[in-house]
């Protein structure tokens, strides 16, 4: 599949409470690694990322996520992007080279879901960064989960039906799998601007903008076995899981970092191409398609979000 555009999720800003507790959650436990730090904030990436960090923890009175930013194939695609968004009826804002430690500039915007996304091109390769000359599989000994990278997020927030709209028609995602009413409406969307089950989420909510999970890969079933292993060890506040979900095929593990943002660290999940039909649940096996082994919802899973 030839990619352009809008490639990945590649930056996500999380508002954490207390940063060094943060850092041991997303470093020690997560096993992301720290690549800078400056006055209430902290850099970080995952063993498999060029970019030069792919999570910013924020220090703030509240928990939750500030933005999202997709990285974009090249960057004439910043004002091709910019033109379709303020063509859909949507401000856009510009943030200068250098806001973020090794970033371009990028352009920011609101969905109808209440999220802000952002959208970037130029970003320095990140240190320490994978191999590329006679590369090892990994350049410094995984620690903690081992996650390979910042995957994607669920984002709980209003007015699905419009923000599938615009993600699709706007931004060029593809809708992979959804949620439905009886009535066709749909709940939650599943999108994805690549080869992957979903690289974001919404799912219809009574208030805009919530953080519901970020989402970070490991190699396979017996690294989230591992990383269950140090949920327990570290007496980590967990939501659900080792399970697999229908919706996707991931198999997973949610739990918190110490401000209340859910974490998740999956595997696997199938693989879409852009000719695949779009896979479809109803309200009555929602439960079996978000866990497919217990069949059944949790009420913190379908209400705690920051």
């Amino acid at each position: 599949m030839a990619m352009k555009g809008i490639l990945r999720p590649g930056l996500v800003q999380i508002r954490v409470m207390d940063i060094g507790e943060a850092l041991t959650h997303y470093v020690d436990r997560l096993g992301l690694y720290k690549v800078g730090e400056e006055d209430r904030r902290a850099f970080l990436k995952g063993a498999d990322e060029f970019d030069h960090h792919s999570v910013t923890l924020v220090q703030s009175d509240t928990a939750g996520m500030d933005f999202i930013a997709f990285k974009l194939f090249e960057e004439a695609d910043l004002d091709h992007y910019e033109a379709r968004v303020k063509a859909f009826g949507i401000e856009v804002e510009h943030i200068p080279a250098g806001e973020q430690p090794g970033y371009g500039r990028r352009i920011a915007f609101m969905s109808p879901s209440g999220h802000m996304i952002q959208l970037y091109h130029q970003v320095e390769l990140s240190d320490p960064m994978p191999d590329i000359a006679n590369p090892d599989i990994w350049p410094i000994e995984p620690h903690g989960m081992a996650a390979r990278r910042f995957d994607h997020m669920q984002l709980n927030g209003t007015d699905v039906p419009r923000t599938l709209e615009f993600f699709t028609n706007v931004l060029d995602f593809s809708l992979t799998e959804k949620v439905e009413a009886e009535d066709g409406t749909p709940l939650a969307i599943w999108l994805s601007c690549g080869m992957k089950a979903h690289d974001v989420a919404f799912v219809e909510f009574p208030t805009p903008g919530a953080m519901h999970h970020a989402a970070f890969e490991l190699s396979d079933w017996n690294a989230v076995g591992h990383a269950a292993d140090i949920i327990t060890k570290y007496d980590l506040s967990i939501d659900i899981g080792p399970t697999r979900h229908g919706i996707t095929r991931g198999r997973t593990i949610y739990f918190f970092d110490p401000s209340g943002n859910r974490t998740e660290v999956f595997a696997e999940g199938f693989t879409y191409y852009p000719d695949h039909p779009t896979r479809s649940w109803d309200t009555k096996a929602l439960g079996k398609g978000i866990f497919y082994y217990q069949r059944q919802l949790n009420e913190k899973f379908m209400t705690v979000v920051t």
